[in-house]
């Protein structure tokens, strides 16, 4: 089996944009901090092209490292239909995990049926400090299911989200990862060679805004 490389998933989302790098112009998130770095990985599904490379490595990595998988589980709302895609593409059941519980009806987070002891996968689209993911694990958990570990497109690779995934001693294999992509985005002049420095020293401390002046 010949997986893709990080290299060519790192290519795959520069092209389309899904990643995008503006370390001149940071972006502002919602806790208020500057990023040089922008990730929509929603995007991936309006390529076809890129969308089947993403879905097949997920596959391919799911199938190699954990081949006892017997359900797919998508993080809400993003990795819904990349849960849904790879799970097709595999022969396995699928379902999601809402944020938190409905407050009507049912009132389920976990969508579709699992059992006590289902070897789970959670397929997640971004990883930063993954508390997003660790909401869509800890239900499973409680429910009795055994999740075997997640696979993400992409992850920042910050220090936050490791040690959080870490504690909860599970593991996570991304597809790229911000190493991969800054070489990437360096060799298809994406960026200037002197901005890699500063993308990654965003990366190392989000917090410390001296990233935007250092050389």
């Amino acid at each position: 089996m010949v997986m893709a490389s990080s290299a060519q998933i790192a290519e795959a989302l520069l092209s389309i944009k899904a990643v995008f790098l503006r370390p001149n112009e940071p972006f502002t998130w919602a806790s208020g901090i500057k990023s040089p770095i922008y990730c929509d990985n929603r995007l991936i599904l309006s390529y076809p092209e890129t969308r089947q490379l993403i879905e097949q490595a997920i596959a391919d990595t799911i199938a190699q490292r954990y081949p006892a998988t017997k359900r797919i589980m998508g993080t809400a709302t993003a990795g819904i239909a990349h849960a849904a895609l790879v799970a097709e593409r595999l022969g396995l059941p699928m379902g999601y995990v809402r944020g938190s519980a409905k407050d009507h009806g049912r009132k389920n987070q976990i969508e579709g049926r699992i059992e006590p002891g289902d070897k789970i996968v959670v397929v997640e689209d971004l990883i930063s400090t993954a508390g997003s993911v660790l909401d869509c694990v800890h239900p499973l958990r409680e429910a009795g299911a055994e999740v075997v570990g997640i696979v993400s497109i992409f992850t920042y690779g910050m220090q936050k989200g490791l040690d959080r995934l870490a504690a909860e001693k599970i593991t996570n294999t991304s597809l790229c990862d911000l190493d991969a992509l800054v070489d990437v985005a360096v060799a298809k002049n994406y960026i200037k060679a002197e901005d890699k420095r500063r993308l990654l020293a965003f990366r190392d401390n989000p917090s410390d805004e001296s990233w935007m002046t250092c050389a």
